[in-house]
């Protein structure tokens, strides 16, 4: 028998209870602003720069909450200590946002991480809903139009790469727009939205998807090819399934039975390829080809790869009621929750080694924020939630 109410409340119970509290406690910076994301296991700062991304996504999550869960001051307060740190110093002078910056908000790294660009986007969307300050709006509209403007060539003159040998796109901006486009729908003309939601769904549907393997491919060339190289055969099984819940919010708002069904089926293709037999969890990067590959952490579990993971069953079996979803979210579920969690001092950890065991105690830092797990926790929660109400009604 399913205890979807069992699970429902495990989710919450650790956003609320856990996560959020641990980032509140540990995270402000009371004298310079914005965000401390490098925490030890404890919760001790043990770096002091600070990453765009990370600020953005801190401001978008108490954001979020605030709009959608509760209208709690404190965490109202919390999304506009850090907006504020963002909007004296994120910015480069053209509107680009860095990568990092100081302590004390000196830039650090230039604006070649158009992510940066893209949580700030979500991050002011958010709080002009909480606040309806239309500076804030304006701020996240202009971001927004210059991603669009920066989408053919997102480094810019910061590539690596050789102009013209073998140019190769990425599957991780199309991928974040499908979720942007929704994110700041209420402060866009609906013609865009529409536009670019298409044109989202496209790229990752059928530019990234590779038939003959049934899976999303990291890199293609700009015609949509596949490349046999090391970055062309390149598989990101966590990008390829978070996408996938993307997309069913995007079916979910056009009424297309048929595109979830088919995010569906790519959720369970890329998880049954991924999953690793010998000591369970979601390998980090693979080779469609199954060769070597050169990402050194190929074969750690990584805690968003997972959470992810963990969304895209839950609004598969929403919305199409199919059981293996049901049976892979809770191998996923019970893997994720053995391993993952600090049963000692909060939060979770992020970087596992193949066999599960915790290679890195760090609780944030350059990469890892106050976003996928809360993120996770909520989405669970709430795909939970209605999960609930649909058999409620069946009955």
């Amino acid at each position: 028998m399913k205890n979807f109410e069992k699970y429902s409340s495990q989710y919450k119970t650790e956003l609320l209870e856990n996560i959020l509290p641990f980032w509140m406690k540990f995270s402000k910076d009371e004298t310079h602003g914005g965000y401390f994301t490098c925490l030890t296991k404890e919760g001790e700062v043990f770096d002091t720069d600070k990453f765009v991304w990370l600020q953005g996504r801190g401001v978008w999550m108490f954001s979020m909450l605030y709009n959608n869960l509760e209208p709690r001051q404190e965490w109202l307060d919390y999304a506009l200590h850090g907006a504020d740190f963002l909007q004296k110093y994120g910015q480069a002078i053209d509107g680009t946002w860095y990568f990092s910056l100081t302590r004390e908000g000196k830039p650090l790294v230039q604006p070649y991480n158009i992510f940066s660009d893209c949580f700030a986007t979500q991050a002011f969307g958010q709080l002009y809903k909480a606040t309806q300050k239309a500076e804030y709006a304006e701020l996240a509209r202009k971001t927004f139009y210059s991603i669009l403007e920066r989408r053919s060539n997102p480094k810019r003159n910061w590539s690596k790469a050789v102009s013209g040998t073998r140019p190769l796109k990425n599957f991780a901006l199309p991928m974040i727009l499908c979720n942007l486009s929704l994110e700041i729908e209420h402060l866009l003309p609906a013609e865009v939205v529409e536009k670019l939601i298409r044109a989202c769904i496209d790229e990752v549907m059928e530019v990234f998807y590779d038939a003959k393997s049934g899976l999303i491919l990291e890199n293609v060339t700009p015609e949509g090819q596949f490349s046999d190289s090391f970055e062309g055969r390149l598989l990101n099984p966590g990008h390829a399934i978070e996408a996938m819940w993307f997309i069913m919010d995007l079916g979910e708002r056009l009424k297309d039975a048929s595109l979830i069904e088919k995010a569906k089926q790519l959720t369970l293709r890329t998880l049954e390829y991924a999953w690793d037999e010998k000591y369970g969890g979601i390998f980090y990067f693979m080779d469609v080809k199954n060769k070597p590959v050169q990402q050194l952490e190929w074969d750690q579990k990584l805690w968003w790869v997972h959470i992810e993971t963990i969304i895209a069953l839950l609004k598969g079996y929403l919305h199409t009621g199919d059981e293996r979803c049901w049976e892979w979210f809770e191998k996923v579920h019970d893997w994720t929750w053995k391993h993952f969690p600090d049963h000692e001092y909060g939060e979770w950890y992020g970087y596992l080694s193949r066999n599960g065991e915790p290679l890195l105690t760090l609780k944030g830092g350059k990469w890892k924020g106050c976003y996928h797990i809360p993120r996770g926790l909520y989405q669970s929660w709430k795909t939970l939630e209605k999960i609930c109400l649909v058999e409620t009604v069946e009955k």
